[in-house]
């Protein structure tokens, strides 16, 4: 060897996405909606959930909560067609989403 060393970048040349915010509407108050709380097939999140909703109740009690629990992520829920019409059909019946994945 020579004593040099080749040196190279660990940064790949990309053309970068521009950054944006989300655009979905946020609701200002949940008093008197449906929240959806969508538990991932972790086994904790289903747990978390049950602290969430009563926390929702305490402080939105006029709010309602309807619960789906997934097989998986959205996306792989998007994507099977088994279940992807009945996530559709609770996911269009509510007035916001709080997830959780908890293992």
């Amino acid at each position: 060897m020579n004593g040099q060393y080749e040196v190279l970048s660990p940064w790949a040349e990309a053309d970068p996405i521009p950054l944006r915010g989300l655009t979905a509407l946020r609701l200002t108050d949940l008093a008197g909606k449906k929240i959806g709380l969508f538990a991932s097939s972790k086994p904790v999140s289903q747990r978390i959930l049950s602290v969430v909703e009563k926390k929702l109740k305490e402080r939105f009690p006029t709010s309602e909560t309807s619960s789906y629990v997934g097989e998986g992520s959205w996306a792989v829920l998007q994507m099977d067609t088994k279940n992807s019409a009945r996530y559709k059909e609770w996911v269009n019946g509510v007035d916001a989403v709080v997830a959780a994945v908890g293992d």
